[in-house]
């Protein structure tokens, strides 16, 4: 299976380029091993109730039955390195005990609720995974210029900041937090044909973004054991520069027809010219992570939750 094979050379070599502890060292003296893992956030990591994603998803031995285990989201890489599964997508697993909480179109304000859903069965011994705002970029962008972009950023930062309580609230019940900022909104094939209709638009989404992730980032708890934090943004931003280092062939189009939006697409729904492998191709529609970019944030992730001093 490539995708497993990449994601386990990945860790195996310690890949780890922009993942960063909030504020703290690196070393820990016990390695942090979780007996469940809680995804919260919003379709970036969920897993529908029959296995399918917001990415491509596989297909079983180029058939028409899904294959949930291949083209695995960032919340299942990180899972895997602690041998843990989602029971939207056990594998062999006959007592998974992943929490799927995550949901489509999820925005700041719906994360208290998915913390509350869970918060009375908060031990130690999880991880909870967090990424959401896009949704909440979105939405506001499609406010301009009717609004400000002064006023715009301004409310972004406080959706942040209503993520990141609650992002407290977690890490201060007891389990891990594994935190990961929204990618860069501005590099997406989205923000690429704003930009061709209306120059500036690129770079408007990359600021507005900028807003969002640092309002979470001035309101959790700094103090390097509590919260270990990812930051998409940038990984997004290296792979866009530096494609080839990354193992990308094209990181400005989407790979799947618009004739299947997601979750419906598959590898037998791709533009012709991407092959019948999305690994290679950084977005699946004009918003959304390849397989090849969720493994990416997934071994980031994993590296993280791995080298935290939980």
């Amino acid at each position: 299976m490539v995708m497993l094979w990449l994601r386990k050379v990945a860790l195996a070599a310690g890949v780890v380029l922009t993942a960063a502890a909030c504020g703290g060292g690196s070393g820990q003296v016990q390695p942090f091993e979780p007996t469940r893992i809680i995804a919260m956030g919003d379709q970036t990591s969920l897993l529908e109730a029959d296995g399918r994603k917001y990415t491509v998803n596989a297909l079983v031995g180029g058939g028409t039955a899904l294959d949930c285990e291949s083209h695995p989201i960032w919340v299942q890489v990180v899972a895997d390195v602690f041998d843990l599964k989602f029971p939207q997508c056990p594998g062999s697993n006959t007592a998974p005990t992943g929490v799927m909480l995550a949901a489509n179109g999820a925005k700041a304000a719906d994360i208290e609720a998915q913390v509350d859903a869970a918060a009375a069965s908060f031990t130690e011994d999880d991880l909870v995974t967090m990424l959401v705002g896009a949704n909440d970029i979105f939405e506001l962008y499609a406010q301009f210029p009717s609004r400000s972009e002064a006023d715009i950023g301004a409310e972004l930062r406080a959706r942040g900041r209503i993520w990141g309580r609650q992002i407290n609230r977690v890490a201060q019940d007891g389990p891990a937090v594994l935190v990961v900022t929204v990618p860069d909104i501005g590099k997406t094939p989205f923000a690429l044909a704003e930009e061709s209709a209306n120059a500036g638009r690129a770079g408007l989404l990359t600021r507005l973004t900028d807003h969002y992730n640092a309002g979470m980032r001035l309101e959790i708890i700094n103090d390097g054991r509590l919260i270990g934090l990812v930051f998409g943004d940038l990984e997004v931003q290296n792979i866009v520069r530096f494609p080839g280092a990354f193992g990308f062939a094209n990181v400005t189009k989407p790979t799947c027809l618009a004739s299947a939006p997601l979750p419906t697409c598959t590898t037998a729904t791709l533009v012709a010219d991407s092959g019948v492998s999305p690994i290679n191709w950084l977005w699946a529609d004009d918003r959304h992570l390849t397989p090849g970019g969720q493994n990416r944030l997934g071994v980031v992730a994993a590296t993280r939750a791995k080298n935290n001093p939980f």
